[in-house]
């Protein structure tokens, strides 16, 4: 590994040329070595056939260097060493290295390709799956409590199990944990009836008393967390005997049951302490079909629990790793084809989590497969701070100069299809956003759109004077809330973009901001996150706008009837949209997921591929 390195350390310094005119001295200096060692160096490169040297004797006579092999084939041995010997962080080193050089790096990407994927092998006559899934974001942690990122709900949901679970269709709730349930009348009383004999992934026994825990732990907490207005109304949780667990609540809820399926409400052994809650985020305990043996900043592993109540997952192994530079880019490296060769649709980028890369699947045998999940973008006032937005004429302008700048991003995106730059014209959905901002688009997506005013846009006279207004966001947003920052300039506003981390976001600098841009996954947990999102949102709106949102939730939250609870939530976009409080910016749906042959297809509450359910048919031999 390290004369790999050295030579690309020669070849930055002398590679310009046919062959370039030096002595061991100046290659000494340039390795941090000493004359002799360079000599060594030298030899050992000449004996690899990398390099030529003709050696001129004499003191202060020079001597000439030629390349014989090409420095993106060293830097990709280098880097697929590091692979073959699973040293993943090793390898991305190796790319970030040669970031400053783009042809260098992008090749290097490219052959980072072939380690993602299913990938195969044989031990004593068994086929081991193995699916290596890249993700842009590291992973901190797959505690229930404290993740923050839907990349890292992603993993809870597999290694974890709630008391109930979403059917694949999302509209029934089918048996977890718990494999049936009761309410009384009141609907303040719900009691669970737990499988007998089901594993934590430690050997434990899972019983009431850890379900106990669970929720307790979430009710104690001080964190203000996705979906803590339903755990936050449970007066009492108690274990009737070791497989009967009753939940009291302060008033009927029929979010309650929904919020059960989530993976913040999966159940945890109650001697988690034992380990540590910081320690549990990265060795996680759960009852899930997968068990993490490895989790640091750049490769979680996850391995098949053969002891699951609900059966033993298909693939044995997945690896999901830390990839920091964008997805795009190694989908372009391939030749113009999707991850693992699926030939290309340029009018769509795909996040890796929608891909389940194959390069040895070629371009047969692939479907496509439509989540149902859609990601809405929009920007909301804060008229509780006193200051320009709390005049309705003056957010009336400011949402038309919003609307004309979409007309013209879709203007400016039509022209791009037409001219075939695929690449403006379409930018990729990425779901690894936080989860508790309801993050789930890629951040550069709004920057292409937004600063697109299109011709006519004169029509909207511009405020007297400017107009200052602070954009609060998170920090995947932060060119989104830019681009926009630019474009309202043209209408007169200037604008300062506060871009901070989740957490931080939950604090106090959405009230001190006056426009906030943020996305609502709509998934099948959509209610919860709508339910959410509005109790927010009444936080910054007007006395009066605030009252009416409250009631309509309240009713929402009391009734039975999905269909009427939609209606009522419905009613609060409606009224937030014309009280001019709420500007939806785009929707769409996730990108589609390109397959190779894989069976078992389904789609998780959030989209994404669930990996409960693949499997690849058997390897067969000749």
């Amino acid at each position: 590994m390290k004369l790999h390195q050295q030579f690309l350390l020669l070849h930055s310094r002398f590679g310009g040329g046919d062959s370039a005119s030096t002595t061991l001295d100046e290659i000494a200096k340039l390795l941090d070595c000493t004359p002799r060692n360079a000599a060594n160096i030298v030899r050992a490169m000449s004996r690899n056939g990398w390099i030529a040297w003709e050696s001129s004797r004499g003191r202060g006579r020079r001597s000439t260097l030629s390349f014989l092999a090409q420095a993106e084939d060293i830097a990709a041995q280098a880097m697929l060493q590091a692979i073959n010997r699973k040293d993943v962080a090793r390898a991305i080193g190796q790319i970030q290295i040669h970031r400053n050089s783009s042809a260098l790096q992008e090749h290097l990407q490219g052959r980072l390709l072939s380690y993602f994927g299913h990938h195969v092998e044989t031990s004593k006559d068994r086929q081991i799956d193995t699916l290596r899934i890249p993700i842009r974001q590291p992973l901190h942690t797959v505690d229930p409590l404290y993740m923050n990122l839907l990349a890292e709900s992603f993993v809870a949901s597999h290694v974890f199990d709630g008391l109930v679970r979403r059917s694949d269709s999302g509209d029934d709730i089918k048996p977890g944990i718990a494999h049936a349930w009761e309410t009384d009348e009141t609907r303040t009383l719900w009691t669970f009836y737990l499988r007998k004999e089901v594993l934590f992934h430690h050997g434990k026994v899972l019983n009431a008393e850890d379900v106990v825990y669970t929720f307790e732990r979430l009710v104690r907490s001080p964190r203000r967390t996705l979906y803590s207005f339903i755990y936050k109304q449970i007066k009492s949780v108690r274990a009737l005997n070791p497989t009967v667990v009753r939940f009291e609540l302060e008033e009927p809820n029929e979010l309650f049951l929904p919020f059960l399926c989530t993976s913040r409400a999966a159940v945890v052994p109650k001697d988690l302490n034992q380990l540590g809650s910081y320690r549990f985020g990265t060795e996680p305990v759960g009852t899930g079909p997968f068990k993490v043996t490895q989790m640091n900043g750049t490769v979680c592993v996850m391995e098949a629990f053969g002891p699951c109540f609900q059966g033993r997952a298909h693939l044995d192994r997945v690896e999901i790793v830390h990839v920091p530079w964008a997805a795009e880019a190694m989908a372009e490296e391939s030749g113009g084809k999707r991850e693992g060769g699926a030939a290309a649709d340029q009018t769509e980028q795909v996040s890796p989590f929608h891909v389940i890369p194959n390069a040895a699947a070629g371009d047969s045998g692939w479907s496509r497969i439509h989540s149902e999940t859609t990601v809405r973008k929009f920007v909301t006032c804060n008229t509780q701070k006193a200051g320009p937005l709390t005049d309705p004429a003056l957010r009336e302008h400011l949402f038309r100069c919003l609307t004309k700048i979409g007309e013209g991003a879709e203007d400016s995106k039509e022209a791009a299809e037409k001219a075939g730059d695929a690449r403006s014209a379409s930018r990729l959905a990425d779901s690894e956003g936080a989860e508790d901002a309801g993050v789930g688009e890629d951040a550069k997506s709004v920057s292409d759109k937004v600063a697109l005013e299109s011709e006519d846009s004169s029509s909207i006279p511009s405020v007297q004077a400017p107009v200052r207004l602070r954009i609060a966001t998170i920090l995947p947003y932060r060119d989104d809330a830019e681009s926009l920052a630019e474009a309202l300039s043209r209408h007169g506003y200037d604008c300062e973009v506060a871009a901070v981390s989740p957490e931080e976001f939950k604090g106090a600098i959405r009230l001190e901001s006056d426009l906030i841009l943020f996305s609502l996954l709509r998934d099948q947990d959509q209610e919860l996150r709508l339910y959410d999102l509005y109790r927010t949102m009444a936080e910054h709106v007007d006395a009066h706008t605030r009252i009416d949102i409250e009631r309509l939730l309240s009713r929402a939250l009391r009734e039975p009837d999905p269909a009427v609870r939609h209606r009522s939530l419905d009613k609060i976009e409606s009224l937030l949209i014309r009280e001019r409080h709420l500007h939806i910016l785009s929707e769409k749906p996730l990108p589609t997921a390109y397959l190779p042959t894989v069976r078992g297809v389904t789609f998780n509450s959030q989209g994404w591929v669930n990996l409960r359910t693949l499997w690849f048919p058997p390897v067969m031999g000749e």
